[in-house]
């Protein structure tokens, strides 16, 4: 084996077949996406060079409400990264002490994830529904009447809704992600604890989380990054309205190339989601490093 990983052709082998998918359906798309963004196209005509006019447009002039639609994207990820992530955490930790049906937990709360989200949005739209939805009815068997609402069509209580929906289905995402982690921990280090006296609290601070501080890293580079380029659920639910309210990148994106052909002010939007996501990885890296968090 230690042959094999010393030979450089046999790695150039075995390496490059997956570096030339990569290649061809990641990094050759984002070059092309950057030249349209320069570009004003409709996808069928002859494009025109504009340079960076459809940036201008995004930052500048604020075409299509763009910021709003920024705005919105941070909300999620605050949300995912210091809710979704923390409440994650807290339920691998619960589940992973051996409480009785550990294994219906953790299948029940990942059931969410492993469900198409286009069925998940259509399921929380009944939820929702004003007249016949279970929210205002339980609101209403609760009598709390006052506090029924047309929950996706109301400006203010839209995008609160669609957060909630986000968070609750990938939470058994990460919290099996970070169960799996704690798994990993030797019982003798527990063991020991135990013996010198320590609270479950305290093992949980002392052990666990620093323990699994490089699964803690995966879930929230993750968290951040799947709702920085969230879009079926949102989409599903709410298609950015209403009045926009719900708007993210993404939506924008896909309706101003698939639904009103602007194939180089939509590409402009690609590029940026692109380059936020780089620089967020790269500041979750920085984060974790100048925490001084050792593995």
């Amino acid at each position: 084996m230690d042959k094999v990983f010393s030979d450089k052709k046999a790695i150039f082998l075995f390496v490059f077949p997956a570096f030339l998918v990569f290649f061809m359906i990641i990094i050759v798309p984002i070059f092309f996406s950057a030249y349209y963004s320069t570009l004003d196209w409709n996808g069928i005509g002859e494009p025109t060079f504009i340079g960076i006019k459809n940036y201008i447009d995004l930052f500048v002039n604020n075409t299509d409400g763009f910021t709003m639609a920024i705005k919105n994207s941070f909300l999620v990820a605050f949300f995912s990264v210091f809710v979704q992530v923390p409440l994650a955490l807290i339920l691998a930790i619960v589940i992973s002490k051996g409480i009785k049906g550990e294994g219906f937990f953790r299948t029940v709360y990942f059931i969410p994830v492993i469900i198409s989200t286009t069925v998940i949005g259509q399921l929380w739209m009944k939820v929702y529904q004003p007249k016949y939805g279970m929210l205002n009815k339980l609101l209403d068997i609760l009598n709390l009447d006052f506090l029924q609402r047309n929950w996706l069509a109301t400006p203010e209580t839209a995008l609160g809704s669609a957060f909630f929906v986000i968070i609750w289905q990938y939470i058994g995402y990460h919290m099996l992600l970070l169960y799996s982690g704690i798994k990993a921990i030797p019982t003798t280090i527990y063991e020991a604890a135990e013996v010198d006296g320590a609270s479950n609290f305290q093992k949980a601070m002392r052990i666990t989380i620093p323990l699994i501080a490089p699964m803690i890293k995966v879930c929230v580079t993750f968290a951040l990054i799947g709702s920085l380029k969230t879009f079926d659920l949102i989409y599903v639910l709410t298609k950015g309205g209403p009045i926009h309210s719900t708007e993210v990148p993404t939506t924008l994106m896909f309706s101003s190339i698939f639904l009103q052909n602007k194939y180089g002010y939509g590409s402009s939007m690609a590029i940026f989601i692109i380059v936020e996501c780089l620089i967020f990885t790269v500041f979750i890296q920085k984060f974790f490093k100048a925490e001084n968090i050792t593995y």
